[in-house]
């Protein structure tokens, strides 16, 4: 799923040219995906907790099929902004229902591991799906057709296989009720995920600029005309949060919020310090120390918060979570595009990683003042 919502990110700028667009636009067609992701999160976040996980799961993926088809076949800013749409609906079905079903199906002898996969699995599609798409657009004949095909094809099949999953969720009643928009955390773990929002906000915020005008910044202001570059920048930024995720899991989780937020505050700082230099290989360096934070910050989150979710409001929490996560992917990432038309790129990149790297510093911050003793013992993971 997530290799999908990042594989477009990189046929922005040629698609730009051949239809004749602006980075306005750009970030338009992404907050679409964001905004109908939003949407489903907010009236059918909680839905799998009632009629199941396996049914949300395999509509969730055939609209995903169909969404890669319509992106794929689009000669219009209109036909891609419908193909994103229906992405959002389809990735707002499936983040709460696959995060809650991977919660469900964790192994008693491994706590912690449902954590690691839910961090791990979204960063590995993130940076996969980029660096793939960078690298077809240099070497095949009908990039469009060589990544969205194969994809459209595995999503109808995932469709299919999801149904020979053990079902977790049984079916209860409130299945019409639970469509109401509604954001429901219990009572007990909301100081905690009040404290944590800020950590969520700031690493998403970067994933958003990045899957929108990344691929621009490498282009225009560092020089990476090859698709590869722009591709690259994605994959560093996931990929490396991917491994930092399995590098620290063992570690508390509160050690790994503080130095994914860290992380993510310095790497931005030095990421524009290789940007005023102009430099392509010390940014795309930068860019995998910002990534190790991106990963580990929200991994963390989510450690901290999975052991207090009710087994019967896991979906319901985790659409909560992926809300916070996709107001910070598509808002900020709007408000950018806006700016670039009226001051340009470079200085909009500039402020973007300024409010970035103080929102990570904060919630560093607020994690270093407010820890807590059991904290500190590192869990079992797997």
């Amino acid at each position: 799923m997530m290799a999908g919502a990042s594989a477009p990110s990189p046929f922005y700028p040629v698609l730009a040219a051949e239809i004749g667009f602006s980075s306005a636009t750009i970030t338009t067609v992404f907050a679409v995906y964001a905004i109908t992701l939003l949407l489903t999160l907010l009236t059918a976040g909680s839905l799998s907790d009632h009629v199941g996980r396996r049914p949300v799961a395999s509509a969730g993926l055939l609209l995903l099929a169909v969404s890669v088809l319509v992106f794929w076949h689009a000669d219009s800013v209109a036909g891609l902004m419908w193909g994103r749409a229906v992405q959002g609906v389809a990735s707002g079905l499936l983040l709460s229902s696959l995060s809650a079903a991977v919660t469900d199906l964790e192994r008693p002898d491994r706590p912690g591991s449902a954590a690691v996969w839910n961090a791990v699995a979204p960063m590995v599609g993130l940076g996969g799906g980029a660096l793939v798409s960078g690298i077809m657009l240099d070497v095949a004949a009908e990039p469009m057709r060589d990544i969205f095909g194969p994809l459209s094809a595995a999503y109808a099949v995932l469709a299919v296989l999801v149904w020979f999953v053990p079902e977790t969720a049984p079916r209860t009643p409130g299945a019409l009720r639970s469509l109401r928009f509604q954001l429901t955390v219990p009572a007990a773990m909301r100081a905690e995920f009040l404290r944590s929002a800020p950590a969520i906000f700031a690493g998403w915020a970067t994933g958003g600029f990045f899957l929108s005008l990344g691929a621009n910044i490498v282009a225009a202001e560092l020089g990476g005309r090859d698709h590869l570059w722009q591709g690259l920048s994605v994959a560093l930024l996931a990929g490396t949060g991917g491994l930092a995720t399995l590098l620290i899991r063992r570690r508390s989780a509160h050690t790994i919020v503080v130095f994914g937020t860290a992380a993510l505050a310095s790497g931005t700082l030095l990421s524009l310090g290789a940007l005023a230099l102009n430099s392509l290989p010390l940014y795309l360096v930068t860019v995998s120390i910002t990534g190790a934070g991106f990963g580990t910050a929200f991994f963390g989150v989510v450690r901290a918060l999975s052991p207090h979710i009710p087994a019967t409001q896991r979906a319901d929490v985790f659409a909560v979570i992926f809300l916070v996560s996709y107001l910070a992917f598509g808002v900020p990432t709007v408000v950018a595009g806006v700016l670039v038309q009226l001051f340009g790129l470079h200085p909009v990149s500039y402020g973007y990683g300024l409010l970035v790297a103080l929102l990570a510093g904060t919630a560093c911050v607020l994690r270093l003042r407010r820890r807590r003793p059991n904290e500190d013992a590192p869990g079992l993971m797997a």
